[in-house]
């Protein structure tokens, strides 16, 4: 026990990086879930939609949104989903679904969700990326 102290005060550094790096470890691993939303595979926002009248939040830009989306999904870019929130008032006793391309887009807009008040939110896993890997169907106008 002796060494571990004299090599600690020796090497002050290397133990402070040590507990830096052990503490932010911990609290990565104990957060919940990518931004405090848990995430759902594309079967499990089926199950979600079909079972639980779950909504959809497309948070895309607008021409990608045309490119293709899941249906009945609510668009609202999430750059503006913080501005937008009102529209989803009426939704705040079902889950919502976030959906952007690859899952990035829509964990930050299940963050701002949270954020005002929203208690089941789920990030679409991959995004609509893997929704179509998956071999589900897209709307397009």
């Amino acid at each position: 026990m002796d060494q571990l102290i004299e090599f600690a005060i020796n090497h002050w550094f290397l133990t402070l990086a040590l507990f830096t790096i052990t503490g932010i470890l911990s609290w990565t691993m104990l957060s919940p879930g990518t931004f405090g939303a848990a995430s759902v595979n594309p079967s499990e926002a089926i199950t979600l939609i079909n079972h639980e009248n779950a909504v959809v939040l497309d948070v895309r830009t607008a021409s990608e949104f045309s490119e293709g989306y899941i249906l009945n999904a609510v668009h609202i870019p999430q750059p503006s989903l913080p501005n937008h929130i009102k529209k989803l008032d009426k939704y705040r006793s079902k889950p919502i679904i976030a959906a952007c391309r690859s899952g990035s887009r829509s964990a930050r807009a299940c963050a701002t969700l949270r954020k005002h008040g929203f208690e089941r939110v789920y990030n679409l896993s991959g995004g609509i990326t893997n929704w179509q890997s998956a071999g589900l169907p897209l709307m397009r106008k």
